[in-house]
């Protein structure tokens, strides 16, 4: 149990719920989980925090913008067991995989850039549905080829309700011309699928420009948000945020 701290240095659950728009409950949870330090009791049994935990509060809602909940989490309890070490390495693992996102980025940027002139206004208007055969040679690559795309996951075909066959609508070939670009470029079934999703979701199928603008963006807001933990972290960590 922490030692009791000074009466002008003691702060309720309640307090730093409302001065970080938070629940007392969640306080309360941060505190079970090790994100806050242990708390002193009162003699009736009742919880004091202290400026020392508003800052570890700060520090873990500024990290969870950039690393998520789970490896914020796991930063702060690695700090409050004394492994700072191993909390430094968490950030440094949040930051490894946005550089690793942004060459990420940079690939399928490169693989859009060299797509036919024509296929976002394909996609956008509806033209250009066509069958294995036709998308196969277009790409260069046998019809096999495709559906073992299609089992990996990168393509979902239609299929014509009169003959069975399958039907690649234009955003099916758009996909088909990414994953043709990316793996001519080396890269492994299971990293394209990923990517399809980061296209797909970033900003509909009429704009690759807005796609990747849109997801360039978000890695934009993920290193500021990154930058931000940190200076919150190492102000912690310094006792400046106490």
């Amino acid at each position: 149990m922490g030692r009791h701290p000074r009466a002008r240095d003691r702060l309720r659950p309640v307090d730093l719920a409302r001065a970080y728009g938070v629940s007392t409950q969640a306080v309360r949870n941060y505190e079970a989980a090790g994100v806050l330090p242990q708390a002193a009791r009162t003699g009736h049994g009742y919880r004091t925090y202290t400026p020392r935990h508003a800052a570890a509060l700060r520090a873990f809602l500024a990290l969870v913008a950039g690393h998520g909940h789970g490896a914020a989490t796991a930063i702060m309890r690695a700090v409050h067991r004394g492994a700072v070490d191993e909390a430094l390495r968490l950030v440094d693992t949040g930051h490894a995989r946005l550089l690793d996102d942004r060459r990420t980025l940079d690939a399928v940027a490169a693989a859009l850039a060299d797509l036919p002139a024509g296929t976002g206004e394909d996609v956008a208007s509806g033209r250009g549905a066509v069958f294995v055969g036709a998308l196969a040679r277009r790409l260069g690559v046998r019809a096999a080829t495709l559906r073992q795309w299609e089992r990996a996951g990168l393509l979902c075909p239609g299929r014509d309700p009169r003959t069975g066959y399958r039907v690649y609508r234009p955003a099916d070939v758009r996909d088909a011309l990414l994953v043709g670009q990316l793996r001519r470029g080396g890269y492994p079934l299971a990293r394209i699928v990923p990517l399809l999703v980061e296209v797909r979701a970033a900003g509909g199928v009429a704009d690759l420009d807005a796609v990747l603008g849109d997801w360039r963006a978000r890695l934009g807001a993920r290193g500021r948000a990154l930058l931000t933990g940190a200076a919150a972290l190492a102000a912690y960590l310094d006792g400046d945020g106490s």
